[in-house]
């Protein structure tokens, strides 16, 4: 039976998370509401959370003043790619680094976590500089290839590669299958947790990704989503708030699909992630 003490404690407790969820929800909610009301509303002061007047002429704007189908598939196709290289290299590299004894393996992996402590800022201009050099500027190559893998997504797998019994592995061995095989029918079956969590965090990465797209995007017809958005919703003189709030709610909805549907291996793959 719960004492007084403990009813205090869990009103107290569920207090927090409800004004912790209102903190997080909040922008998210002002967001969408926001999308449905007139320009004059959007920017009237004090603000206003419900709409006085409904309104969906910020998202008739948005696909007929941008070219949104085009738009959408840049950012799809982008994103699809990185996603799906960091899945595989970065689970090749994990795998190598956990249960591969080679020479240099530990300066290897301390270099990984070097990288990791590197701001991107200060690679973002040599890695212009290289895609420019080698052609790929203005090209779906230019805007997928330095993200194929990251020194995050291979952290994150060998830390949970190192969970998997190396006993399994090493009867694999005994029964005569090669190191692709084992990688493909015994190892990378095990890591759907891990994969699932590298994947919703790359894919959100990639698709909110605004700077390198507008460098290497030369012209309209290669610019991804977020790019558009900011460069379209920008008049002579002033902002549409309006359009923006409604293209940033078109961005969000597929990263929501895709933690919606991931959600349970997502959360399972940072409960179990690191505990060797």
């Amino acid at each position: 039976m719960l004492t007084r003490r403990d009813v205090i404690a869990r009103v107290v407790l569920y207090t927090l998370l409800f004004g912790g969820l209102l903190v997080v929800v909040g922008p998210f909610l002002w967001m969408l509401l926001s999308s449905f009301k007139p320009e004059g509303e959007i920017r009237a002061d004090p603000p206003t959370w419900w709409p006085q007047q409904w309104t969906l002429t910020h998202y008739h704007d948005l696909f007929a003043r941008l070219d949104f189908p085009r738009y959408f598939l840049n950012s799809a196709i982008v994103a699809v790619l990185v996603t799906l290289g960091n899945l595989l290299f970065c689970s090749l590299l994990g795998y190598a680094l956990a249960k591969l004894n080679f020479p240099g393996r530990k300066a290897l992996f301390l270099t990984v976590l070097g990288m990791l402590m590197v701001p991107g800022m200060v690679t973002f201009v040599p890695q212009f500089v290289l895609v420019s050099n080698m052609g790929l500027a203005n090209s779906y190559a230019g805007l997928v290839l330095p993200f194929l893998a990251g020194p995050f997504g291979v952290f994150l797998m060998r830390q949970f590669l190192l969970s998997i019994p190396d006993d399994l592995i090493e009867a694999a061995r005994v029964d005569g299958a090669g190191e692709w095989r084992i990688f493909w029918r015994i190892v990378l079956p095990l890591c759907k947790p891990a994969l699932a969590t590298l994947g919703i965090l790359t894919f959100l990465a990639s698709w909110n990704n605004f700077l390198w797209p507008l460098v290497v995007a030369t012209t309209s017809d290669m610019y991804t989503l977020p790019v558009a958005l900011a460069l379209y919703s920008i008049g002579q003189n002033r902002i549409y708030f309006g359009l923006l709030l409604a293209g940033a709610v078109v961005v969000v909805l597929p990263v929501l699909i895709v933690f919606l549907v991931l959600q349970r291996q997502f959360l399972r793959g940072i409960a179990t992630t690191g505990l060797k």
